[in-house]
């Protein structure tokens, strides 16, 4: 049986985090391709450092002479999103920036096996498992310690930008222990919060006395009490951050995009990849059915994982685990995810709408428990299959 009282502990990086800065320019990067060309392949990786951003990887379009004509693009794209998240360091600042272009074209190897022709259907971009998870701790279906974790420092960055607290600088990051009771989270053990600064004056009190109204308004009520710990720029001053603090490099924030470690994750980055990798729109399908197996009151938790092979069209398997809280037996529920939904990579994109320029915004805050846009972005974290499910099971 789960245990049912203990501690759980999540860590969200803001959007000025030298990973996240890389991850933003790689979905910038695909959204303009996208918005060309809504069937281009793209995989773009960056690296950032002090006073240089690098981005290479591959594109694929159905000319690729236009290839070259989009490339001048590129560089100011980077700008751009370095100057909304907000750098303006001596050392990393949007204006001053090196930015180097080494992007080309894709693998024709690669693009055989995903291609679709007359022999086959479109397979997928690479082989991989993917996992999506839902639960009912929050109204979102979210892990509660990631999704207060990326609250609190979305609520900062607002602050921040709209001039109310001007002290704050971009790079930041935060960590709640939540205390679970009867397998329910009822309150806060521990923050950590970690936040640039620009007044070198600043002490770690100071920085406390700006954040924690914050803090406190984006929490449940309660959850915070006089014994929970607070450790607010632990280390004492932080004045240089994002990039020219430490090197940034896409991809390696996998936990913080998903569920904050509450769930498993098969491995593969997000950012930077168009949907016909399923490293990328498989996980978003695995999350779209694992939280309308939630909301539908199936169960309370669900697990959802799906594996592929590349060029491969149908997924090899479709596993369901609902930890025991099923309204019905978990192999059912799997008949009946894989009856709703085409798997295939073009059933999950064409399903969800996914090849458009929707993704520079998945960047930072997680790519899960997000509000589904009117223009289409984070359509997996619609609950349009709960009547389906239902009928189905």
């Amino acid at each position: 049986m789960a245990r049912q009282n203990y501690l759980f502990t999540s860590e969200s990086v803001s959007e000025g985090h030298p990973d996240k800065v890389c991850d933003r320019i790689s979905d910038a990067v695909l959204d303009a391709f996208l918005a060309e060309e809504p069937e281009a392949r793209v995989a773009a990786e960056t690296l950032a450092t002090t006073n240089r951003v690098v981005i290479g990887g591959e594109v694929g379009l159905s000319d690729q002479d236009k290839l070259q004509d989009y490339m001048g693009r590129i560089e100011d794209i980077a700008r751009d999103c370095i100057r909304d998240i907000g750098y303006e360091q001596e050392k990393f600042h949007w204006q001053t920036v090196e930015v180097t272009n080494l992007l080309h074209e894709q693998s024709a190897h690669i693009a055989q096996g995903v291609n679709a022709s007359n022999e086959k259907e479109e397979g997928a971009g690479d082989q991989g498992i993917m996992f999506g998870y839902a639960c009912n701790e929050t109204p979102e279906l979210m892990p509660a310690p990631i999704h207060y974790a990326h609250a609190i420092l979305r609520r900062l960055a607002e602050v921040r930008k709209d001039g109310t607290e001007p002290t704050l600088g971009p790079d930041a990051k935060s960590q709640l222990t939540v205390r679970y009771e009867d397998g329910k989270p009822v309150g806060i053990s521990t923050i950590v919060l970690s936040t640039q600064h620009l007044d070198e004056a600043m002490t770690s009190a100071d920085v406390r006395a700006v954040v924690e109204p914050y803090i406190i308004e984006t929490l449940p009520d309660g959850w915070l009490t006089a014994d929970t710990e607070w450790w607010v720029n632990p280390t004492g001053k932080f004045v240089i951050g994002g990039p020219d603090g430490d090197a940034g490099l896409t991809g390696r924030k996998i936990i913080v995009d998903t569920y904050g470690g509450a769930a498993p994750h098969g491995g593969g980055a997000f950012s930077g990849k168009d949907p016909t990798k399923v490293d990328r729109s498989a996980a978003y399908a695995a999350r779209y059915l694992a939280k309308n197996v939630v909301a539908s009151g199936l169960a309370q938790r669900c697990t959802i994982q799906l594996s592929y092979a590349i060029g491969v069209a149908k997924p090899l398997s479709i596993y369901c685990d609902t930890h025991g809280t099923g309204e019905a037996p978990d192999a059912a529920i799997e008949t009946a995810v894989g009856g709703l939904m085409d798997l295939t990579p073009r059933g999950i994109r064409e399903h969800l709408g996914m090849n458009r320029p929707i993704y520079a915004r998945t960047a930072a805050y997680g790519h899960f428990g997000r509000a589904p846009d009117e223009d289409g972005g984070f359509s997996w974290e619609r609950t349009d299959l709960v009547e389906a499910l239902k009928k189905a099971v």
